[in-house]
């Protein structure tokens, strides 16, 4: 075991539960961040007990696990991730357990979107911030709760019929809230570059002085070219994200008069009693922070 994933004290909680305690008879599947736990606890219902590698308000990009967090992968009946590099440490954590499946990748089939980042080009991640991918979570996810537990197939495909009537419903949302904003009111401020699958399918541009991950360091000079590109296309709107340093973002948005928009949940729910404790909640709460600060800023 690395040196790097023998990790932080034992004492740190092994995983997040995501659902009250069930019976040890019930299937437990373990995700790797809030998000997508909450999706498979959607399909799943009350017949999967549901946890969570990457606790609400936490970064899926430099989460470092716990000797706890191998032990519960371990007994874990399925495991899901999102995959498309967004969980770098989970290898060695799987290597570590002693965990003999192999992870269920939700993001398998989603029409994924590229990006030119430190002169490569690489696959943004972020892809659950369009409910148009999340339906392919869905069915990736209805899919291997089915196989682990045939007897409960019926159950499963009930409940991923019913969320994803519910996305389709997210997304007429987004799109009634966004789609009457004009086009050159549609450019806002984040942290790192972690809204792309929204911006393409809701017409919106983001601009962020971190790449996909928020593992990057950005340049003296991205930071001033950045600075100047806002200033060009006159963004009057930033915000800071739930799960990381907001320093940065403001020290950009000081030089350019961008004005704060409030915070965003990117890549993590909120805790139980914030306003972004599902993937329903956290999204509609985007939209509305989103859609606000472009109106005010006409």
């Amino acid at each position: 075991m690395s040196s790097r994933l023998l990790f932080l004290s034992a004492a740190i909680p092994a995983i997040i539960a995501f659902t009250a305690p069930v019976s040890a008879a019930e299937l437990k599947a373990v995700a790797s961040f809030t998000v997508l736990a909450d999706i498979v606890h959607q399909v799943g219902g009350d017949k999967v007990q549901v946890s969570t590698l990457v606790g609400p308000d936490g970064d899926p990009h430099e989460f470092e696990p716990t000797p706890a967090n191998a032990k519960a992968l371990k007994a874990a009946d399925v495991v899901f991730v999102s995959g498309e590099g967004l969980e770098g440490w989970m290898d060695r954590l799987i290597s570590a357990s002693g965990f003999k499946g192999k992870p269920v990748v939700a993001s398998e089939g989603v029409n994924t979107r590229t990006m030119e980042e430190d002169g490569k080009t690489v696959t943004d991640p972020h892809v659950w911030n369009s409910p148009v991918n999340v339906k392919v979570w869905v069915a990736n996810i209805e899919k291997a709760l089915s196989a682990a537990d045939p007897a409960q197939a019926a159950t499963f495909k009930a409940n991923a019929q019913a969320y994803t009537k519910k996305l389709d419903e997210l997304n007429a949302y987004a799109h009634s809230k966004l789609d009457k904003i004009p086009q050159e009111q549609r450019k806002v401020l984040t942290s790192h570059d972690a809204f792309g699958y929204f911006g393409r399918e809701y017409k919106v541009t983001f601009l962020a002085p971190l790449g996909v991950s928020t593992e990057t360091e950005a340049s003296a000079a991205d930071v001033a070219k950045l600075i100047e590109q806002i200033k060009a296309e006159k963004v009057k709107t930033y915000f800071f994200e739930n799960s990381n340093d907001p320093r940065l973002v403001k020290q950009v948005a000081k030089a350019t008069g961008a004005k704060p928009g409030g915070e965003l949940y990117v890549e993590s729910l909120s805790k139980p009693k914030g306003p972004a404790a599902t993937y329903e909640n956290m999204f509609r709460f985007n939209v509305d922070q989103i859609a606000t600060a472009m109106e005010k800023a006409s």
